[in-house]
């Protein structure tokens, strides 16, 4: 099979990004780069894929879309809104971090994500590393965000962790980054990236747990 019908193959088995799965409609504004922020923070840890998502999806149901509302909302109500969704053993220690991170978001960039994006400067180093700025998120968490804005940040692509592009050459597909996006308008270039991680995790692949991005 050529490598063009193997990938769109591969992008309608599993071309969800986990934006996507999470409720967020993803542009380049305010609220839905912040809810891509949760999401990441509540990707961080080891836990389900699935768990992760559904915790965003009731933190976003109980009206916690912006980084003032979060800020804003007490302590308990986060972690009720974790243990809906079953995030057990991390719920009261995310609750914590997004309360924080929420104020970092508010102090350091007026809540306002696109901020991070202009000090970048369109560095994707410089941009990993301001997001480790936020509580919880280190070198994966920072990787998951990436991952998923570039759907709608174009000086991140393409963007694929090393597993990925190993999954990729496991596949018999181009091992990398820019290899696989050849084949793939760039608008595409996210549910790719996100279809190579679901079809790694679903081959049962578990290194540093779970995770959407790991």
């Amino acid at each position: 099979m050529r490598t063009s019908e193997s990938i769109a193959g591969l992008l309608r088995a599993h071309g969800r990004t986990y934006a996507e799965e999470a409720g967020i409609s993803l542009r380049d504004k305010p609220a839905p780069l912040y809810q891509l922020l949760v999401l990441t923070v509540l990707s961080s840890v080891r836990i389900s894929a699935g768990t992760a998502t559904a915790a965003a999806r009731e933190l976003f149901s109980d009206g916690l879309r912006t980084p003032r509302a979060m800020a804003d909302s007490a302590w308990q109500r986060r972690v009720d809104a974790l243990g809906r969704a079953r995030y057990v053993r991390y719920d009261e220690s995310t609750a914590t971090a997004l309360g924080e991170g929420a104020e970092l978001v508010l102090d350091r960039f007026g809540g306002d994500l696109r901020k991070l994006r202009e000090e970048a400067g369109g560095d994707r180093d410089a941009l990993r590393s301001l997001l480790r700025e936020v509580p919880r998120i280190g070198p994966v968490g920072a990787g998951i965000f990436c991952r998923e804005a570039q759907a709608v940040w174009p000086e991140l692509r393409p963007f694929f962790d090393e597993r990925s592009l190993a999954t990729a050459g496991a596949l018999g597909l181009p091992h990398t980054a820019a290899g696989l996006a050849r084949h793939v308008p760039p608008d595409d270039v996210a549910r790719l990236a996100a279809a190579l991680v679901r079809t790694r995790l679903s081959g049962g692949i578990r290194e540093e747990g779970s995770r959407p991005g790991a």
